[in-house]
Formats: C-alpha cells, structure tokens, sequence
C-alpha cells in the first residue's frame, strides 16, 4: 500500500521538524542579546539550551504523527 503523495500529516510533521532548525539558525541574529539575563544566563545561551532541550520533543510530536497516518 503506498502513502498519499500530500496529506497534511506530511505537512504538520515538516513544520515541526523545521521550527527548531530555523530558531537555531535563522533567529539567532535576532535574539542575539546580552540582557536580559535568564536564570544568570545571556539570553542567548538561555535562547539555544532551550531550544536544543525542546527539539527532541517536537521531534518525537512528529514521530506519533507518523505513526498514526
């Protein structure tokens, strides 16, 4: 049985592959300050430990959706 060329769980999984790809690349420019300070942090190391600790969650969203379709 071969999948659908197109449904919207190949787009939703795509997006949330893509989120923390482009905040980790595309946005560090525009996050790329000093203060505030984050838990004693810069905000941009606050910025990317979050989203490389949220990555593998939305990752794994994508993973069920799979599953699922």
């Amino acid at each position: 049985m071969r999948p659908a060329p197109f449904s919207s769980a190949h787009f939703v999984r795509g997006a949330l592959a893509a989120v923390p790809f482009a905040a980790l690349t595309v946005a560090i420019p525009l996050v790329n300050r000093i203060e505030p300070r984050v838990f004693g942090m810069p905000f941009l190391l606050c910025w990317i430990l979050a989203w490389i600790l949220a990555a593998p969650a939305l990752l794994w969203l994508g993973g069920l959706l799979e599953r699922r379709s």
